[in-house]
């Protein structure tokens, strides 16, 4: 998959409220993480809908899931965002050169 098409499919999970929500509560956990459980709490999301906000989290590559005995820890995974920003500045002041056709 193209880095174009990846951070595609990242933005794209981030651009629901309860995926951004659920992965900015991941954030603040840091490297510890938190249990499916936890994430429900803070986020007041049923299960069932929360299991399908995280799938799709893991799916774009945004989060790491670990069992843990009976647990499922889930993490932000960092480096994935940092080449998504990466990617959209990439060429940042590089500057732009216009096609410009001549009206003649």
């Amino acid at each position: 998959m193209s880095n174009s098409a990846q951070t595609a499919r990242a933005l794209a999970a981030l651009g629901h409220e309860a995926r951004l929500d659920v992965y900015r509560l991941l954030v603040r956990a840091g490297e510890d993480g938190l249990i499916v459980g936890d994430i429900a709490s803070h986020t007041k999301l049923p299960l069932s809908t929360l299991a399908h906000h995280l799938r799709t989290l893991v799916s774009a590559g945004l989060v790491v899931q670990e069992r843990q005995g009976r647990e499922v820890v889930s993490y932000a995974d960092f480096a994935a965002v940092k080449r998504v920003l990466s990617y959209l500045t990439s060429e940042c002041c590089q500057g732009v050169s216009l096609v410009r056709e001549d009206a003649a």
